[in-house]
């Protein structure tokens, strides 16, 4: 009789678990080392405590969404897709549902639900959970993967490892980075990591004036900063075009669309920073826009500008909007002439179709100056990691140590928010351990 193949899993995030899972379902007999006290501690924060556990779009808009390495994901998504995703988990007791966006949710709206049937599903198979249990190396025997040693000294050996241990977003849950030691240890490459799906800071100063206001259905483009003389930037090829919600802060900006935003925003190749032009306006075009303002300034002929724009916009966002076209038509950046003065005092019947056309312009191209990144305590995912090219994409397995696998967050390939993130977790995850139970057993 065979003896079942036996497997450690380190990591009991969401690849480590669907790793776990998979290879159990295959007959392995798996061991999951987590160092945190309990199972998902990432997964309950995602979602705000949701959980969007995986996005419901098609094969086509899935790989759209993400940023690094998307080739790389094409077997793991195709042997392990987001409606396989969804059935495993109504399978194992986790009811789920699909809102705006192809977002899809447990039923219940805990993430604490989504850990559990995957707890559950493990369970179910045998497998062993190892809590407060903290690695120390992989261990190799004639340059293939044997197992690992723990911090305590303890040696455990193992037909095949699986390396989830995550990347160093949110270190608050326990992602200590451990797995890229571990992989250089190894002689693995290792891509410089950064946050990614994190909030951005502003150099300009006004944003704090609007500290907490969200904003819904806006657009922003984001293009590498360039200084020029007696101009706030140049526009060139923008790398990243979204639309969506996103919320100021005192030091800068935030919400799903500016989170997806920094997942384009590379500040070791663009060390100025970017051009974030926001449109407040999307839905509208600059000549329907300016038939918008032309009405509002016709019925309010009286009123400061800031009162003449209210209409359209928030109170505080716009006496911001006042101000920041006051201060452009002024310095000449429009290349019109005021024709009247009064600044931001000036009366609606004073502005000219010249620069109603301006302030339309504005309104759709807001310029902000972003200039870093906000850290890895606030950031979903993290940017870079193990080098797909050290990888077998068709199994996850290292191609320069045999039976070592790899999976989830600790690799090089990130997307954009929506529930592409952890889809790539449980698909790498299952890959992972599926191809680890199927390889032969070492003897």
């Amino acid at each position: 009789m065979n003896r079942k193949k036996t497997i450690v899993v380190i990591g009991a995030g969401a690849a480590g678990l669907m790793a776990a899972a998979a290879a159990s379902e295959a007959g392995a007999q798996v061991t999951v080392l987590e160092h945190n006290e309990k199972a998902g501690k990432k997964i309950y924060i995602t979602g705000k405590g949701r959980c969007n556990f995986t996005n419901a779009c098609d094969t086509q808009n899935f790989f759209r969404s993400v940023v690094r390495n998307p080739k790389f994901l094409y077997s793991a998504l195709y042997d392990f897709d987001q409606q396989q995703m969804i059935r495993f988990l109504e399978n194992n007791g986790c009811p789920t549902k699909v809102e705006r966006g192809n977002r899809a949710f447990p039923q219940s709206d805990h993430a604490s639900d989504v850990t559990a049937a995957l707890v559950r599903c493990c369970q179910r198979n045998g497998v062993k959970f190892s809590y407060r249990t903290e690695v120390s190396r992989i261990t190799c025997v004639s340059g293939r993967a044997a197992g690992v040693v723990t911090k305590t000294g303890e040696k455990i050996p193992a037909d095949a490892v699986i390396l989830a241990s995550g990347g160093i977003s949110y270190p608050s849950t326990g992602s200590t980075g451990d797995g890229y030691r571990f992989a250089e240890e190894l002689g693995l490459e290792v891509v410089k990591c950064s946050p990614s799906l994190v909030p951005l800071e502003t150099a300009d100063g006004w944003e704090e004036s609007l500290q907490g206001l969200s904003l819904k259905n806006v657009a922003v483009s984001m293009t590498p900063w360039e200084k020029e003389e007696g101009h706030g930037g140049k526009r060139r090829k923008p790398l990243y075009s979204g639309f969506g919600e996103m919320m100021f802060t005192h030091f800068g900006v935030t919400g799903p669309l500016i989170l997806s935003a920094s997942a384009h925003c590379d500040f070791d190749r663009f060390p100025e920073g970017f051009l974030m032009a926001l449109d407040l306006k999307p839905a509208l075009d600059e000549e329907q826009l300016c038939r918008r303002l032309e009405r509002e300034f016709s019925l309010a002929p009286h009123k400061e500008l800031a009162h003449a724009v209210r209409p359209l916009f928030p109170e505080r966002l716009a006496s911001v909007v006042a101000k920041q076209y006051t201060r452009a038509l002024e310095g000449g950046i429009f290349g019109i002439r005021p024709s009247a003065q009064g600044g931001t005092e000036r009366q609606a019947y004073t502005f000219n179709s010249a620069e109603i056309r301006a302030l339309a312009s504005l309104i759709k191209a807001v310029p902000m100056h972003i200039s870093s990144k906000r850290g890895f305590n606030e950031a979903v995912v993290t940017r870079g990691g193990i080098s797909v090219k050290e990888v077998d994409p068709s199994t996850m397995e290292c191609r320069k140590v045999p039976g070592l696998y790899i999976a989830g967050e600790v690799l090089d390939v990130d997307a954009l928010t929506g529930g592409y993130n952890l889809q790539i977790a449980w698909s790498t995850g299952h890959l992972a351990g599926s191809s680890a139970a199927k390889s032969p057993a070492a003897h």
